[in-house]
């Protein structure tokens, strides 16, 4: 037995390192996304200081390991064994969880995960001896620390709706004081506003980090407390002298410094606040190891001993923080994560990740309406001040060429509220998270500033929407899965654990091979959106690029339909699923396009305005065929899924014999966009014409099929449907090669 409990504390180490990854990963985007979105400095600089927080943040985590072993479960109802198990479950599920959202690039709390897997876990043993017939009964309650576990979730609640309020009124105010064009206003209260900025960040590091630093003496802690305000003063008269000498001798953005020491306080935070999270379970697993092994071996020891107050060595803390640093650097999941929360703010409007729902849209359109109502009863004095206030000024663009996602105000102020608040809550003890109150504090922001405007906000909204509904999942996955794990290892003994910590590899390995994919999926969009962006490109250019889209577009197509027609000849469902994929990308790619007409044309050359509605049609005439082709795959798929009856045999063979005549048409306009040869112009619209015969021809024997009450209803509609749908793609095909031969010619004329 002892062996087994060896093994345990082999993969819980393993894990541990594991969930030390995953969960720097997720919870980057916390202290990363201030400086990144705002280009405080470089990548790698901002990275360094970030590091530096980390490293030492970890020192300052010692006093918050308690939790895993006390924090939410009563260690005096259980076993070593019990333990053992439970500590198992809860890694097991952490890493599941934590990198199924890493994968989705959606940034989940930490602190909420463990939480509900140790609920979960400890609730799912306590319910087993319960109702176990050898051990007295206990209420659940004498297992669970249901006070501290309500107290933690109230917590979060409250505290994700208190960061979004300050973080849209700080921001309001701020906005109203240095407006978007700040550099005047800056050089004359940006030393007061940094040194503001910079002593309340201080404040948040003395408060958060020294109660809990390995190496602190109480009486150090003591004397902290006792000179609070003396060190504040000091410290604001102190940030403020510097802040104006740097301005004025050395030319230094003052507000670029505070974004990056509230970086450095942040990665600090994140450090000391949440490494419980990672490695906490399994610093308790080896404490309750040392208590097995101090007791000759008895599994049955009641964990009473894990109420005692422990110090983590210094050596444990600094080698997680090691591999927190090594993870910030190389985890490509961390800038998936870190991405998404910058996405959400930014202030110009641009690819969007998200789409829109039902809820986002009636959100938006009630905020439109509310805008409306208070701008017409607002005095016409104020309301020209708020808007000269609140005016935008062009965004600064770098050499790199890429524009800030916002600027350095809104930088400063996510960073700042977040410490004050982090801060506040950790002095009055109440539990937070910190990824609740960084992120709801950015999106505050980044609403008081506009950045969700009408040609964004509906999706925006819904990211937000997205981001906060899948913390709730955080919350039910963890108590469930870990419940049900825990459950399995207790019945399941040694083979189950080898059994579950092969899945766990196996889910881990397969959502890397899942997250390189979507990766390569979101920028080839994002690639596409901002090829044209920045640099000016001629239409001549344009319309040769798009001329190998529609080539690529045709290609495609051709061989969807082949298939779709024999899936539904076979009634084979998951031929046609494929095709249904396939279909939504070539849509999502056009859709992309289009979404591309505004920027392209607005950074197009002056002499290039006589060609615009050559390009315009291009891009119109894909859209429509990549719509015709999706109302074919779709509803074919819809009817075999549904278990709808099949082709008869005259309605098969008139399709067969419409997509090999389809096919030949398009194969030949293709060969004409590859060669811009269009010499047979005459040629494809007769056969073009021959074509619609054809489908009206077959339209009139189905309908007399239906008189005759030979075909069923659904089958009907879809054969009509499809019949439809050919018409469009043999129209809008042929315009095509129409609209590039029109540009051909026009081009030699201009």
């Amino acid at each position: 037995m002892e062996t087994l409990f060896i093994i345990i504390m082999i993969i819980l180490f393993l894990l541990a390192i594991s969930d030390l990854i995953v969960g720097v990963s997720n919870d980057a985007v916390n202290f990363l996304v201030s400086a990144i979105g705002s280009k405080a400095a470089s990548w790698g600089v901002i990275m360094l200081i970030a590091s530096l927080g980390v490293l030492l943040g970890a020192t300052f985590s010692s006093g918050m390991m308690e939790i895993a072993r006390k924090g939410i479960f009563n260690p005096e109802m259980f076993t070593f064994h019990d333990v053992m198990l439970m500590f198992l479950a809860v890694m097991f599920t952490d890493i599941i969880l934590l990198d199924t959202f890493n994968t989705l690039g959606l940034p989940t709390s930490t602190t909420v995960s463990i939480i509900f897997e140790l609920i979960g876990a400890s609730l799912a043993i306590a319910l087993i001896k319960i109702y176990s017939v050898d051990i007295p009964q206990h209420f659940l309650g004498d297992y669970i620390n249901t006070a501290k576990a309500l107290a933690i979730i109230g917590g979060i609640l409250f505290s994700v709706i208190v960061a979004f309020s300050f973080g849209v009124m700080v921001q309001g105010i701020s906005r109203l004081i240095f407006s978007f064009r700040y550099e005047k206003t800056l050089k004359m209260f940006g030393a007061v506003w940094a040194g503001l900025a910079a002593t309340s960040i201080a404040y948040f590091i003395l408060i958060k980090g020294a109660k809990g630093v390995s190496f602190m003496t109480e009486a150090n802690i003591s004397w902290i407390k006792e000179h609070t305000m003396e060190i504040l003063v000091i410290l604001l008269i102190s940030m403020t002298v510097i802040m104006q000498l740097l301005q004025m001798i050395f030319k230094v953005n003052s507000l670029k410094i505070v974004v990056l020491f509230g970086t450095f306080a942040l990665a600090m935070a994140f450090a000391g606040n949440d490494l419980v999270n990672f490695i906490g379970v399994p610093l308790a697993g080896l404490k309750s190891y040392e208590l097995y092994a101090a007791s000759n071996g008895n599994e049955n020891l009641i964990m009473s001993g894990l109420n005692e107050a422990v110090k983590t060595p210094t050596l444990y803390l600094l080698i997680a923080g090691f591999v927190m640093v090594l993870t910030l650097w190389f985890s490509k999941k961390a800038r998936t994560v870190t991405k998404t929360s910058i996405n959400l703010s930014r202030q110009d409007a641009g690819y969007e990740r998200f789409g829109s729902t039902q809820l986002s849209r009636g959100i938006v359109r009630y905020n439109v309406r509310f805008t409306k109502y208070v701008s017409e009863i607002m005095p016409s004095g104020l309301k020209n001040y708020l808007n000269r206030r609140f005016e935008k000024a062009p965004a600064p663009v770098n050499n790199d060429e890429e524009r800030p996602a916002f600027d350095l105000i809104r930088a400063s102020v996510n960073l700042v509220v977040s410490s004050i608040l982090i801060a506040i809550g950790t002095s009055l003890k109440l539990p937070l998270s910190t990824t609740y109150v960084t992120f709801m504090v950015a999106m505050g922001t980044s609403l008081s500033d506009g950045a969700w405007g009408r040609e964004s906000a509906v999706y925006r909204v819904s990211g937000v929407l997205s981001v906060i509904g899948g913390w709730f999942v955080t919350a039910f996955a963890a108590l469930s899965v870990s419940m049900i794990l825990a459950i399995i290892l207790y019945f399941g003994g040694f083979t189950a654990i080898l059994i579950t910590a092969a899945l766990v590899v196996f889910l881990v390995f397969r959502s890397q091979v899942m997250h390189r994919k979507k990766e390569q999926e979101d920028k080839a969009l994002e690639d596409e959106y901002v090829k044209y962006h920045v640099k000016e490109s001629t239409f001549s250019t344009l319309i040769k690029d798009y001329n190998a889209k529609i080539i690529e577009v045709f290609n495609h197509s051709l061989d969807i339909l082949d298939k779709t027609f024999n899936a539904l000849q076979k009634e084979d469902r998951k031929l046609l699923q494929k095709q249904m994929h396939l279909i939504r990308a070539i849509d999502d790619e056009t859709k992309n396009y289009k979404t591309q007409i505004h920027e392209i044309i607005s950074n197009s050359n002056d002499r290039d305005a006589e060609k615009i509605q050559y390009f315009v049609q291009i891009i119109d005439y894909l859209r429509e065929y990549a719509h015709a082709l999706t109302f074919i795959v779709k509803p074919s798929y819809e009817h075999i899924e549904n278990n709808h009856q099949g082709f008869s045999k005259k309605q098969s063979e008139e399709l067969l014999l419409l997509v090999q005549s389809l096919r030949n048409f398009i194969e030949l306009i293709n060969l004409g966009l590859q060669n811009m040869s269009f010499t047979n112009t005459e040629d494809l619209r007769t056969m073009q014409q021959n074509i619609l015969d054809n489908i009206n021809a077959s339209r009139l024997q189905q309908l007399k099929r239906i008189k005759q009450k030979s075909d069923k209803l659904k089958v009907s509609m879809l054969f009509i449907d499809i019949l439809a749908e050919f018409k469009n793609l043999a129209l809008f095909s042929l315009s095509l090669l129409k609209i590039e031969s029109s540009f051909k010619e026009r081009s030699k004329l201009l």
